[in-house]
């Protein structure tokens, strides 16, 4: 099992008291199809630089860590694409974590 980063832009159109909620779907969905969610990083609502449709001019930004098979994560792909809550997904490898050092 390899580590992921899932960073998922969320609608919130009108919906900013339904956050949380979506986001234990979220963390739930992946659990359920396999994964293991190590860390959910809630950012802060943005809004878009390039508006491509005036329905949705901002979203809420969350942080995934998990880890899953390379196989499945082209599984949760397709099943977030159908789910209007969230708006944008990217996952991508999680690197390992750099040490800062000291000056």
């Amino acid at each position: 099992m390899k580590k992921y980063e899932g960073l998922f832009i969320l609608n919130t159109a009108g919906k900013e008291d339904a956050i949380k909620e979506t986001i234990d779907k979220i963390a739930a969905e992946i659990g359920m199809a396999g994964g293991k969610v190590e860390t959910v990083q809630k950012m802060d609502k943005r809004a878009f630089s390039r508006i491509a449709d005036k329905k949705y001019t901002s979203g809420f930004y969350v942080n995934v860590i998990f880890e899953a098979k390379t196989e499945l994560v082209t599984q949760l792909q397709s099943r977030f694409a159908l789910n209007e809550d969230v708006f944008r997904v990217l996952f991508t490898l999680a690197g390992a974590p750099q040490e800062v050092a000291a000056a």
